[in-house]
């Protein structure tokens, strides 16, 4: 039994399906299921009970389980602590972040981590938060800024606040008037790719109200789809703070959508699977820090929830 089987053995359990639990791991099912037999030929017990929507643990696998989170936990803060010393007790911190949010409080968290934790080295990588949750789930983000992350037992995160989506048209005459979701649905839309949160929102929103969402344009960049919408050819569905710049030049509008609004909670989240930073509360802070900044920004489109968790 080695720690990849470990690894693997705690994903399966997780995701309570090979098939998913494969996905994430981007290793053949064949070969996941090869590695999970082979501990329970080690251990000489069955490990999980296999059905039809998929595996659970048995009583050994839960403490296998159990233990397994131990033990992986301690060899990544065993990697980290050895890593820090040769660096002269300096510390990484791999951190995932929207690309819209990266405009407005990516600078910001960098100069206030730099400024107020010298030790602490932060990697700053961008991603729509589909991805970013993705990488997290596979080892390879230490932390994460995103929306909507899902309540799983491997996760940790906290609620930092809550904003609501904007209908962005050309300019015209419809300067600060509300408009609600079923009009906005009639607009001749550019959204992001199916998996991106604003997408999800939208189209369960639509669902619930026996709507359908029909979208023109299908693009991942935040700049295309504000270029379309510039240029009279399509509107579009996004957070206000990605066009905040554009709405006080002129050349965008945004509109509040109503009945219902589009509410989306922006979470810190990270691995429970991994060892303990010594710069953590440090990074919470700054991160609080950075979005005090967008809050001033969004007003009343925006409430900040820092003392909830889930």
């Amino acid at each position: 039994m080695n720690l990849r089987q470990l690894k693997y053995f705690v994903s399966v359990v997780e995701a309570g399906n090979m098939t998913r639990a494969a996905d994430q791991l981007h290793v053949a099912q064949t070969a996941l299921g090869m590695q999970i037999r082979q501990i329970e030929e080690d251990l000489g017990v069955a490990l999980l009970v296999r059905h039809s929507r998929g595996v659970e643990p048995t009583t050994a696998g839960k403490v296998l389980y159990a233990r397994a989170i131990d033990i992986l936990k301690l060899v990544e803060e065993a990697r980290r602590e050895v890593s820090s010393a040769e660096r002269d007790n300096s510390e990484t911190i791999r951190f995932g972040i929207t690309p819209a949010l990266m405009l407005i409080a990516g600078p910001e968290l960098a100069l206030t981590v730099r400024q107020n934790l010298p030790q602490l080295f932060l990697s700053i990588v961008e991603g729509m938060s589909h991805v970013l949750i993705e990488n997290l789930t596979r080892g390879d983000l230490d932390f994460i800024l995103c929306y909507d992350v899902p309540d799983l037992p491997q996760f940790s995160r906290t609620a930092l606040l809550q904003d609501d989506l904007v209908l962005i048209t050309p300019p015209g005459t419809y300067k600060g008037e509300s408009i609600a979701f079923v009009d906005a649905l009639d607009e001749c839309l550019a959204m992001p790719e199916p998996g991106d949160s604003v997408r999800t929102l939208v189209t369960r929103t639509a669902r619930d109200l026996g709507l359908e969402l029909n979208v023109t344009y299908e693009v991942r960049s935040i700049s295309a789809m504000k270029n379309l919408v510039a240029r009279g050819a399509a509107s579009s569905i996004l957070p206000y703070f990605a066009v905040i710049d554009e709405v006080k030049a002129g050349s965008l509008a945004a509109r509040r959508i109503i009945t219902p609004a589009l509410r989306r909670t922006l979470f810190l989240a990270s691995s429970k699977q991994r060892g303990p930073f010594r710069g953590e509360a440090g990074l919470t802070g700054a991160v609080r820090t950075s979005l005090q900044r967008l809050l001033d920004e969004l007003g009343t489109l925006a409430q900040p929830l820092w003392m909830r968790t889930g």
